[in-house]
């Protein structure tokens, strides 16, 4: 059973403009930072549990992610920390900019993170096999290098990559919101 009720962008856009809800986004900073919706409280899954909500009584408790799926895939968590009906913004921030709603957008901001990831990891692997068939073999160890890296990160959650790429320059002056 999913204890979040979900609400069309524009249900949520009215009930924020009348000040009857607040929104929780429960993406990680990196994305926050790079495009949120305004007056949304960010509160990464990461880091849920010890949040702070910014709940106030009497007002709707919606939550959201980029997609909707990462709110549906915990919603018994988010649910968990509210007392009282919960609600999910349905489809994401990716719904509320189709549906032609603000969003506050900093594109100097760095890519997220998960996404340089999947493009260093994506770029290595077909430097690897591009090597490997046009200069020699032993260049399809980058592409097994980099598939055992990406096997080790989704066993254990440690992804050696991700913290590489969270200390480059260009990472480093990420805005903190």
């Amino acid at each position: 059973m999913n204890p979040l009720v979900p609400l069309s962008p524009a249900d949520v856009a009215a009930r924020l403009k009348a000040g009857a809800a607040v929104l929780i986004d429960v993406r990680e900073p990196d994305e926050h930072a790079r495009e949120h919706i305004a007056g949304a409280v960010t509160a990464p899954l990461s880091a849920f549990e010890s949040a702070d909500l910014g709940l106030k009584p009497g007002k709707d408790v919606i939550f959201m992610c980029r997609s909707g799926n990462r709110t549906a895939g915990n919603c018994d968590r988010l649910a968990a920390r509210i007392d009282g009906p919960s609600h999910v913004l349905a489809g994401g921030l990716d719904a509320w900019k189709k549906a032609g709603l603000p969003v506050v957008a900093d594109r100097k901001q760095p890519l997220e993170l998960m996404r340089q990831v999947q493009m260093a990891a994506g770029g290595l692997i077909l430097l690897g096999g591009a090597l490997g068939v046009m200069v020699h073999p032993g260049f399809w160890g980058i592409s097994a290098f980099v598939g055992a890296g990406l096997f080790v990160a989704g066993a254990t959650g440690f992804c050696g990559m991700a913290r590489l790429l969270a200390i480059m320059p260009w990472n480093r002056r990420m805005k903190r919101v």
